[in-house]
């Protein structure tokens, strides 16, 4: 009876444990996700906060474009002082070297005016007075005007006064001693002259 067991058993097919090699199919219950600690943001919110960073670049934008056009301003003096200083510097200079001439030119002028017999002695002082003409020409030095003007205590210096003579109006000028000269608006050289009284 033992062998018919052992037979029996050894014909009956082996029972597997299907179960055991069947992958397992059921998957874990999902780990739940834990809760976002953003909640959402509220637009009006985020708006308010958007327009308060436009309003701060606003402002900064506006302190920059103020900064940027006063240093242009500032420069835009500095320059143009720096312009009128150089050209006062160059006045002064022109100034200087035509008060030093003036006095040459003054002994000139009485030698053309004086009496002689030498003509070309007379055509050389006049060629000298023409070429120192045009070189103030050049650097604007003008003649300051004053036989029968009215006196103009800025451009002339009265020396005398003389009974005006029929015809003439009081305060005007009616000789020069000596002629006055300027460079733009300063005045080089005061004109020297008598006035009628």
């Amino acid at each position: 009876m033992s062998e018919e067991k052992k037979t029996t058993a050894a014909q009956e097919p082996e029972t597997v444990d299907t179960a055991a090699q069947q992958p397992q199919t059921e998957t874990a219950a999902p780990e739940q996700e834990p809760e976002k600690a953003e909640t959402k943001k509220d637009p009006a919110a985020e708006l308010e906060a958007a327009k308060a960073q436009a309003q701060t670049a606003q402002a900064a934008a506006d302190a920059a474009k103020e900064q940027l056009l006063r240093t242009a301003a500032e420069y835009e003096n500095f320059r143009k002082r720096s312009a009128r200083e150089q050209d006062a510097a160059f006045n002064n200079g022109v100034s200087f070297a035509v008060n030093q001439i003036l006095a040459i030119l003054d002994t000139l002028e009485m030698a053309a005016n004086a009496p002689t017999t030498d003509e070309n002695y007379k055509k050389g002082v006049l060629m000298t007075l023409d070429k120192a003409a045009q070189a103030f020409k050049a650097l604007n030095v003008e003649e300051i005007p004053a036989l029968g003007l009215p006196f103009d205590p800025e451009v002339h210096s009265a020396v005398m006064q003389q009974p005006a003579a029929e015809g003439q109006e009081s305060g005007t000028v009616v000789q020069v001693f000596q002629k006055g000269y300027k460079l733009g608006d300063k005045v080089v050289r005061h004109a020297t002259v008598v006035v009628a009284e």
